[in-house]
């Protein structure tokens, strides 16, 4: 029954009933339609950034010794067969800094690299840039000077070069003459003048007698001892006693970087990436010596223009260890080093390292350490 209220018919009053239903239908259609609409949309997103393998790869690294896992492995075609659909391009530079600079700019995707500048690059991206994804060789690096130079006290004065400005040669050469009591300053002034200058060139010059000596990695100082007559002054790693590796001895030399954005877009391709690196530093510690040098120099002659001589080779392997492991516990001193030498910046490198693809791809029974600074 329909209550009729004095001067109201009871017409208008069920038109405003329906009204009033019309209306909260209406807005139940809205809303179940923006829900709809949200939902695809989340989902046309989600497929838009879905992780997905890449169509190429571009790999930079070193026409050096210590630089061999990436010789090897684009040489012997270990990474291009690991990576599969993916077109793997690669370019040689001379120094880690050059080679920070083509991938922050999205020229290369991922380096063989030293460690220190892949920490300055993590610092100054406040750790958005890079990510070290695994070691790649230990060892190899060594100041050597003229005959005459026997003591570090000779060295007030003289000029020794290193690879580049802020690289790992580089900073290990400051942090060592300022514990001998040497200042130095990134300019090239102070009491021992350093120069940053491509390996070929410092050779050239050591034996036109325009240098004092240099802090090279392999095989640029057993160039110089063999064929230009220097001196070791300092092998590096005597300097290295095993504190936070455990490993007397063993200091990072080249480490895999991958761009952190590519990574995240691509996980695959970078699990791919060091499915076939691991290939690549198993196959340098299992093949017999002529065999890998063999290989070694082929690819030399291929990416830096020319094979090295038989017992340059030599002594520079022997001074080398491959390894999967980037020794993460010797990075605080590396962060260091750079911070002392004026070449980085005191930071939190925490997150420098994602080693989980590593040991899922590595299988190995024990788990290679990010040491605290990122995940493994």
């Amino acid at each position: 029954m329909t209550r009729i209220v004095a001067g109201e018919s009871a017409v208008p009053k069920r038109k405003r009933a329906i009204e009033a239903a019309l209306a909260v239908g209406l807005v139940l259609l809205i809303v179940v339609g923006a829900v709809v609409a949200s939902t695809v949309s989340r989902n046309t997103e989600a497929q838009a950034v879905a992780p997905s393998p890449a169509a190429e790869l571009k790999l930079g690294y070193f026409g050096n010794v210590t630089h061999a896992p990436a010789l090897v492995g684009v040489k012997e075609g270990f990474l291009a067969e690991a990576l599969g659909s993916t077109i793997l391009s690669t370019e040689t530079f001379n120094a880690g800094p050059a080679a920070i600079e083509a991938l922050n700019a999205g020229a290369i995707d991922a380096a063989y690299i030293g460690p220190n500048p892949a920490i300055n690059s993590f610092v100054k991206s406040s750790g958005e840039s890079v990510r070290i994804i695994a070691g790649a060789a230990a060892g190899g690096a060594q100041l050597v000077v003229k005959p005459d130079i026997t003591s570090a006290a000779d060295l007030e004065g003289k000029t020794i070069a290193s690879p580049q400005l802020g690289g790992t040669q580089d900073v290990a050469l400051r942090a060592w003459l300022a514990d001998q009591g040497y200042k130095t300053n990134v300019d090239g002034s102070g009491d021992v003048a350093i120069n940053p200058t491509e390996n070929a060139q410092s050779l050239k010059l050591f034996q036109d007698g325009k240098l004092d000596g240099a802090w090279l990695p392999e095989p640029w100082a057993s160039r110089l001892v063999l064929q230009a007559g220097a001196r070791v002054l300092v092998d590096e790693k005597d300097l290295w006693d095993g504190t936070g590796t455990g490993k007397p001895g063993e200091f990072p030399t080249t480490v895999l970087i991958v761009n952190q954005k590519f990574a995240g877009e691509h996980p695959d391709t970078v699990k791919a990436l060091l499915a076939g690196h691991v290939r690549s530093v198993a196959w340098l510690n299992e093949t017999p010596a002529e065999q890998k040098a063999g290989v070694i120099n082929s690819a030399l002659q291929e990416s830096a223009g020319a094979a090295l001589a038989d017992d340059v080779l030599a002594r520079s392997l022997a001074n080398i260890t491959f390894t999967l492991d980037p020794l993460a516990g010797g990075y605080p001193r590396l962060l260091q080093d750079g911070v002392e030498a004026g070449t980085t910046k005191q930071a939190d490198i925490n997150g420098l390292f994602d080693l989980r693809a590593l040991n899922e791809v590595a299988g190995a029974t024990t788990t290679i350490s990010a040491a605290g600074l990122g995940q493994d």
